[in-house]
């Protein structure tokens, strides 16, 4: 029902099912592991008003496991990127692994997911720092790109009152810079590849 991935491993697509409703993937070595990757094999959908809340447990110094919650899967979405590399040193929370007998080696952390009702998926808060930015890095580069060529241009405005006469060169106001620069962020907000049509 469930995969599990992580950059430069083998993918998983075989969870330990913990109970009917709970299902856990291993993660050896989890040190090196930035972003984890969870997401349904498209076999077997949700029940109607179903969905998964995923967790990342880690054992803590005393070798017990420290649960925190990720984030969600649901028929809508099937997948999700969560960033564990900040997490090793913050606080657990509420879980539903609690009373199980799970098998663990000590440098191996899991990933568990639980399989429940919408609404109480919707009443759970997830760990801030695990969700990976949901803009991605064109979108990001594309913002990027846009600051810096306003911010550069702009540095050369002047006031007509400055400007000399020069016969060989254009000038663009400032202010039509500036719309290109709120059209295309618009633009780019709504739609991000809206440059490909």
């Amino acid at each position: 029902m469930f995969g599990c991935s992580v950059a430069g491993r083998l993918v998983q697509t075989v969870a330990q099912q913990v109970a009917e409703d709970k299902f856990v993937f291993d993660l050896p070595d989890y040190e090196n592991i930035n972003h984890v990757v969870v997401f349904m094999l498209g076999i077997i959908p949700f029940p109607e008003g179903m969905g998964g809340s995923v967790y990342f447990s880690y054992p803590d110094s005393n070798g017990m496991p420290v649960w925190q919650l990720l984030g969600f899967l649901t028929n809508g979405k099937p997948s999700a990127i969560f960033k564990i590399s900040g997490l090793k040193s913050g606080e657990g929370s509420q879980h539903p692994f609690g009373a199980m007998n799970i098998v663990r080696t000590p440098s191996v952390a899991q990933i568990g997911i639980s399989v429940e009702l919408l609404d109480s998926l919707a009443q759970q808060m997830p760990v801030g720092n695990a969700a990976v930015s949901s803009v991605d890095s064109f979108t990001q580069f594309t913002q990027k790109m846009l600051d810096n060529f306003y911010n550069f241009a702009s540095s050369f405005a002047i006031s007509q009152a400055q400007m000399t006469p020069s016969p060989s060169e254009m000038f663009i106001p400032a202010n039509v810079v500036l719309k290109w620069y709120e059209n295309f962020q618009r633009r780019l907000a709504q739609n991000p590849l809206f440059w490909k049509t």
